[in-house]
């Protein structure tokens, strides 16, 4: 098997759901007490945070960069980053390694285009949902995205950070998101990304009649495809 290098720990929540994911599922292929090689270098979410609050994505993608060369140099043969937004600064990543970047855009699109569909709903915090890197990325598959409203936008970027990140389920904000997700449904989305780590903390397939594309889910897949080497 490969030896996969995780960028962590932002939020701590989602790299747990990440390493849980993918240790089960190496263990259904392989059996017995078998887990995946994986090396963790889990950063200091608040540093990240404050890069993201200061618009400062050149220090976000310094760190990140950094992390992954020391991953690459203890024996990481590809990375993963566990996180929707700073996957803004994938190209920071890839400018600094030599070895495979398993990126969480192309594992939801992949996913997306399996299904026949090419108009979707994207829910993320607001820098997946304002910023171009994420539908650009999308949108290079010829996958359509619709976005929520401005207000909506904020209700959902703040229960991500104030609650999901921090490990606090709510009833309330499970029923907004799900509100939400409905009018999108409205608007022409034939499915709907969950475009942030710790949305499927919240929501999942049981919860919706259109299909849900949980991005953590669907990147640990793609993981655990790569320390297989399928």
């Amino acid at each position: 098997m490969k030896t996969l290098g995780i960028l962590g720990g932002m939020s701590p929540a989602s790299t747990a759901t990440y390493y849980t994911l993918i240790n089960q599922k190496i263990n259904e292929v392989k059996g017995a007490n078998t887990t995946a090689p994986i090396i963790l270098y889990s950063v200091d979410f608040e540093e990240i945070v404050k890069c993201q609050k200061a618009d400062d994505w050149q220090a976000s993608g310094q760190i990140l960069a950094d992390m992954a060369v020391k991953l690459q140099s203890i024996g990481a043969d590809g990375i993963l980053l566990a996180t929707n937004t700073m996957h803004k600064n994938a190209p920071e990543i890839l400018a600094s390694i030599s070895v495979p970047f398993l990126h969480i855009v192309d594992a939801t699109a992949h996913a997306i285009k399996a299904q026949n569909i090419d108009k979707v709903a994207l829910l993320g915090t607001q820098f997946v949902m304002e910023q171009d890197f994420y539908k650009d990325g999308l949108a290079s598959f010829g996958i359509e995205t619709i976005m929520p409203n401005p207000d909506e936008r904020a209700d959902i970027h703040r229960i991500i950070f104030d609650e999901l990140c921090v490990g606090q389920i709510c009833k309330n904000s499970k029923e907004r998101y799900l509100q939400i997700i409905a009018e999108l449904k409205s608007q022409g989305a034939k499915g709907v990304i969950l475009g942030c780590t710790e949305i499927g903390l919240l929501i999942n397939q049981e919860d919706l009649d259109m299909p849900v594309f949980d991005t953590a889910r669907l990147h640990a897949d793609m993981a655990v495809d790569f320390i297989l080497g399928a």
